[in-house]
């Protein structure tokens, strides 16, 4: 008789003790990226116990949202992909953590309209430290203004900085290990000068490992939880 394939709520419960014992000690924050699943999957996770989720479009997290708050459930929704301006006000009724904030316009435009709300949001900036042309993300060099514009903006939170390792170069472990020590480095280098204590959203699921070995205290993990067993 074939192996079952494990659900998602039961490669979740491996992923966590995976993760337990890659950083003991340490409190890593999962989140559950349902972009590929429909709403259903996405409350059947929050059931066993994924607090935060993740989507990359606003349309779908809205979609989820709704469904998952008439089905009594609460969870944190966390936007990944670029955020355009003009999706601002559709944001800040409904994300509660952004990933990917990169510029000093869209923190305007989310502060205006976080108050209005009447809410506030957790934010990460996003860095870009690889070269590849579909990525985004502020300069290194940008870092520092972009974080005490952030701090002036009441509706804001600065949470700590983003990256995405590279996915299709040679020697791509390497590649994603360089990315993710760099970006720990520009975190501790940036929580010194603000005396605040940051966070590095890093790792997905082809590289969470690596990103673990190298501090992550974000993990934002997708096709690992429903595509067959975790690896």
């Amino acid at each position: 008789m074939p192996a079952l394939t494990p659900t998602p709520a039961q490669n979740l419960a491996t992923l966590r003790e995976r993760i337990r014992r890659l950083a003991p000690g340490r409190a890593v924050q999962l989140v559950a990226v349902t972009k590929s699943v429909d709403a259903a999957t996405a409350l059947e996770l929050a059931r066993a116990g994924a607090s935060d989720l993740g989507e990359n479009r606003i349309d779908a997290l809205e979609a989820k949202a709704a469904a998952l708050r008439e089905a009594g459930a609460e969870v944190r929704w966390h936007y990944l992909g670029h955020l355009q301006t003009n999706k601002a006000r559709r944001a800040a009724r409904v994300v509660d953590v952004l990933h990917s904030l990169d510029s000093a316009d869209l923190a305007d435009k989310l502060e205006k309209e976080l108050a209005v709300a009447g809410r506030s949001m957790a934010v990460y900036l996003q860095v870009k430290l690889s070269a590849e042309p579909t990525k985004t993300g502020l300069e290194r060099s940008e870092l520092g203004a972009l974080a005490r514009h952030v701090q002036r903006c009441p509706h804001l939170r600065l949470s700590g900085l983003m990256a995405m390792a590279p996915l299709d170069v040679p020697e791509r472990e390497a590649a994603a290990r360089a990315v993710f020590r760099e970006l720990r480095g520009l975190r501790d280098a940036l929580q010194a000068q603000l005396g605040l204590a940051l966070a590095c959203s890093m790792g997905m699921s082809e590289d969470y490992a690596i990103a673990l070995e190298e501090g992550a205290d974000v993990l934002r993990i997708g096709s690992l939880l429903f595509a067959g067993e975790v690896a």
